[in-house]
């Protein structure tokens, strides 16, 4: 079964690497629904097969300059604090529970973030009008915003196991401002520290399975990095329609099954 587990995972990794998504809650609806592992186990083993994807698919996208480097260091530092503090709340919670709350806010979380690509045109002019003294005044406040972004999100992430993919670019997109380009490319960056973080979390619980993420790791690793090649090269309004499909699609995956 790992060897089915290897090639699927490297067909998810080649989506997430195009819509610039760690994609743990994805990875996990597919190993619960379709491959029938506990989705306790499957959580850390998630995350830490997120953290190579997510480190993979960010080098891919600094290269192409798809990234902000700076806020993706802020908050992905606030993420890894949220995610190592509340990765130990989720084993109190059944599984049943935990696939019902990730399916939601996974499912919530892609109808917001449509909202925001859908109406979001308007700030980002708005703010490219602002003159560059306006802008240097920005630049606490963003570092502030960003390290916000971080702390929720990992938090979110370190308690149902997800990357809170969908809720970074939200929060890049509607409180910094970033293109939709820029905010795949540089929530890829932030995963990184929030996956590790979470994936400690729940490694210290006894939450890993070795061989699961031997299969999974390297798989999502080499279709992220290939994924990522393709970012640049598609137009934004597809790019805006996949960044939105992938968490309710694993949203509705978890509530099926």
């Amino acid at each position: 079964m790992l060897v089915q587990v290897a090639l699927s995972m490297f067909a998810i990794g080649l989506l997430l690497g195009f819509v610039g998504a760690g994609g743990s809650g994805f990875i996990i609806s597919i190993l619960t629904v379709g491959f029938g592992y506990s989705i306790h186990t499957v959580l850390g083993t998630a995350l830490l097969a997120m953290l190579l994807s997510s480190l993979s698919g960010a080098v891919s996208h600094y290269r192409q300059g798809n990234m902000r480097l700076g806020i993706g260091v802020v908050a992905g530092a606030g993420g890894a604090a949220g995610a190592w503090w509340s990765s130990g709340l989720a084993v109190d919670i059944p599984g049943r529970t935990l696939g019902m709350l990730t399916a939601s806010m996974l499912i919530l979380s892609g109808a917001a973030l449509w909202l925001r690509l859908r109406f979001g045109a308007r700030r980002v002019a708005a703010a490219a009008e602002e003159p560059a003294a306006a802008a240097k005044r920005e630049t606490l406040r963003s570092r502030l915003g960003a390290l916000g972004i971080g702390l929720a999100t990992g938090t979110m992430s370190g308690l149902f196991g997800i990357g809170s993919t969908p809720f970074i670019q939200l929060g890049l997109i509607a409180v910094l401002g970033l293109s939709a380009r820029l905010a795949a490319g540089t929530t890829m960056a932030i995963i990184v520290p929030i996956a590790l973080g979470g994936g400690l979390g729940y490694y210290r619980t006894g939450h890993l399975d070795p061989w699961l993420l031997a299969a999974v790791a390297p798989s999502i690793m080499l279709g992220s990095y290939l994924g990522a090649k393709l970012t640049g090269r598609v137009p934004v309004r597809l790019l805006q329609g996949a960044v939105v499909a992938v968490p309710i699609a694993g949203g509705l995956i978890l509530l099926i099954g």
